[in-house]
């Protein structure tokens, strides 16, 4: 039982440091190239991706729980021009309801704006 959990969370590692590694931008790989870190990963177990995960990419200094920033917004509801503009859109909507709204009241029943005779 022992045995088969070892050998199933050595796989999981394998699988997990080689996705990581081929994911990883060639300009944040050190020590040796890409592709000498995927060789190392595979045919050496637990030594191979430990080393990976440990010495192998450039991580942010960083805590943990940090997520890494973004320049510009993320999402519509933060973009600050975004928001602008649908404040327009919304306020000439309304003032274009309400004028239609005060100008239908007003004709007295005709299109014309003159009674009927």
């Amino acid at each position: 039982m022992l045995r088969g959990f070892l050998v199933v969370l050595s796989i999981a590692l394998t699988v997990f440091a080689l996705a990581d590694c081929v994911q990883t931008e060639d300009d944040k790989v050190r020590g040796v190239p890409k592709w000498a870190w995927v060789v190392l990963i595979v045919l050496l177990p637990w030594v191979g991706p430990i080393t990976w995960l440990v010495v192998g990419k450039d991580r942010p200094n960083e805590g943990w729980t940090d997520r890494p920033r973004r320049d510009g917004p993320t999402a519509p509801d933060e973009d600050p021009e975004f928001l602008r503009r649908l404040d327009e859109d919304i306020r000439r909507e309304r003032r274009e309801r309400r004028q239609r709204d005060q100008g239908g009241e007003g004709t007295g029943g005709s299109p014309s704006g003159s009674p009927n005779t």
